[in-house]
């Protein structure tokens, strides 16, 4: 259940993001949204007393806040300035298959040919959806999708490393904190460039992204996988791209192309096959 419902929070974070660019600049957004969820993380981890991480994890954890704290939160935000949430939900729906990749070789296994067949299958199927959406070339927002997939692939193994000599919650939470030193002089910055406009869907788009998906989101994930156990709760994330979709026709009023939900389609079975040649 818990697992569900952190994807559940993650499939928002797309429409999220657009309402909080209502009343938001790109920068300051990402530079706020990691402040807020810092300072939450912080508090949990004072209020617990959980020690200060050893050094030799210190790196992991700085992969861990450069590629899932900033650098996919950003790439994002800067990419929906000008592609649609449904767009960006089949690109980013590669994020599972291309986070196996990474691990697989950040581990040196020697996955099958069925795993690297339905991982470039997946991958092809994505790219042919953009090119054909962007009217025959890549657009600056899906250079920024695609460069958001690595960068967050990389903090998604490096964290799932970590996982297993931490919990979970922890990980993204020093990994938040250890951005504040940065990201609350950016956000003054930023917001003194770009001044925010307090409307509803702004500020509920912030405080969604900060707590609801920066925070929340990722402590009920690792809490359904160390229940169930990361088998059964990744083929809950299969769902994310389809109900973003979904919230992206409800909360925005978008028109989805029939392309869309069969790419979709296509990358869930991909990863799927992935997921089962791993498991043999």
């Amino acid at each position: 259940m818990q697992a569900a419902l952190g994807v559940v929070a993650f499939s928002l974070t797309f429409p999220a993001t657009a309402w909080g660019l209502e009343g938001f600049g790109p920068w300051s957004l990402v530079a706020v949204r990691i402040v807020l969820a810092a300072v939450v993380a912080g508090g949990c981890l004072v209020a617990l007393r959980v020690p200060v991480p050893a050094r030799r994890h210190r790196g992991g954890l700085a992969v861990v806040a450069a590629g899932v704290v900033v650098g996919f939160p950003l790439l994002t935000t800067l990419a929906l300035q000008t592609s649609t949430t449904a767009h960006a939900a089949v690109v980013v729906g590669l994020l599972p298959l291309t986070t196996a990749v990474f691990s697989a070789l950040r581990t040196g296994s020697r996955p099958s040919r069925a795993f690297w067949g339905a991982a470039l299958a997946g991958a092809g199927v994505v790219v042919l959806f953009t090119v054909r959406q962007s009217g025959g070339v890549l657009g600056a927002a899906d250079l920024l999708l695609f460069a958001a997939l690595l960068v967050c692939a990389a903090g998604y193994t490096e964290g799932g490393r970590l996982a297993g000599v931490m919990p979970g919650w922890q990980v993204i939470s020093w990994a938040l904190v250890l951005c504040l030193p940065v990201s609350l002089p950016g956000a003054l910055v930023a917001l003194s460039y770009e001044p925010a406009r307090l409307t509803a869907h702004g500020l509920a788009g912030l405080l969604w992204v900060a707590v609801g998906s920066q925070f929340l989101g990722l402590v009920v994930w690792y809490r359904g996988m160390a229940a169930i156990g990361i088998p059964r709760a990744s083929q809950f994330q299969l769902a994310q791209p389809l109900l973003t979709l979904v919230w992206s026709v409800l909360l925005l009023g978008e028109r989805l192309s029939p392309a869309a939900p069969v790419t979709a389609a296509a990358v869930l079975v991909c990863i799927a096959v992935t997921q089962r040649a791993r498991g043999r």
